[in-house]
């Protein structure tokens, strides 16, 4: 937690040159980089959009932050629709070729560099397009979400629980839905976190596939980084922290409120 405290620490410095940050507190790294005061050149801040008006007032959202976040969470939908089958499947039944379907299902665990060059010669259509970096996202981190609801579906009692169901008369599409995923939700929500983490920070890729317009966080960062002082940097890095924290929080709260098939 050490280099985290200090760079949050360092982001409301007005210097930090030596082995301790100076010239506290100031906002202006913040403002900086939320785009609310004026930067020139490679060291742009995040550009806002307007949302909406109310009573005259014209209400904006940081475009860079709200797009980045959306595709991160278009991935770890498509995660959710195509890993939890796949976990539930291999943890559950005995059936010829449960290997190669779990090898298969963690074979996308490389390297971004290496599935996005792959991804532009696959799908050169999908490259540069929004809907392009939510599918790179989710083959990306579709191992993290299989692995970790495959090991909650393991520690269940998948066949007695599906019996007791059954025997009740409920289908088996509702029983899945409102008694196997319910009660895996822990390890439903622990993958969906750890798919939106990495996706929201992950370079490489989207440094390959993305092409132009509204620029994924991760190389809003790299831009704060490589061309502004460390404590603008800081500041940047921060407000990401906070990101993670937030959509950290929501998810966890979704998972132990609200994660309920049957409505």
């Amino acid at each position: 937690m050490v280099p985290v405290l200090l760079t949050f620490v360092g982001s409301f410095a007005g210097e930090w040159s030596g082995v301790f940050p100076s010239e506290f507190v100031t906002l202006q790294n913040w403002r900086e980089v939320l785009g609310l005061a004026e930067t020139i050149g490679s060291q742009r801040s995040m550009g806002w959009d307007a949302l909406f008006s109310v009573g005259g007032y014209t209400f904006a959202v940081p475009s860079e932050l709200f797009f980045s976040v959306g595709l991160a969470l278009g991935g770890v939908f498509i995660n959710l629709i195509v890993g939890v089958p796949i976990a539930y499947a291999v943890a559950r039944y005995d059936f010829r070729g449960d290997e190669w379907l779990n090898a298969v299902s963690v074979l996308p665990l490389v390297p971004g560099v290496i599935l996005g060059v792959a991804f532009l010669r696959a799908y050169p259509v999908l490259s540069g397009t929004s809907f392009g970096l939510i599918v790179g996202y989710s083959l990306l981190k579709a191992p993290f979400m299989v692995m970790a609801v495959r090991s909650e579906f393991e520690s269940m009692p998948l066949r007695r629980l599906e019996e007791s169901a059954r025997s009740l008369g409920a289908s088996w599409p509702r029983t899945f839905l409102t008694v196997i995923v319910p009660n895996a939700r822990s390890g439903i929500v622990s993958g969906a976190i750890i798919c939106w983490t990495l996706a929201a920070a992950e370079f490489n890729f989207s440094y390959i596939v993305w092409a132009k317009g509204t620029q994924p966080l991760a190389l809003f960062l790299q831009r704060h980084i490589s061309n502004s002082s460390f404590t603008k940097a800081a500041a940047a890095v921060s407000m990401f922290f906070c990101i993670i924290v937030a959509i950290t929080v929501l998810l966890q709260q979704v998972g132990s409120r609200g994660f309920d098939t049957r409505g």
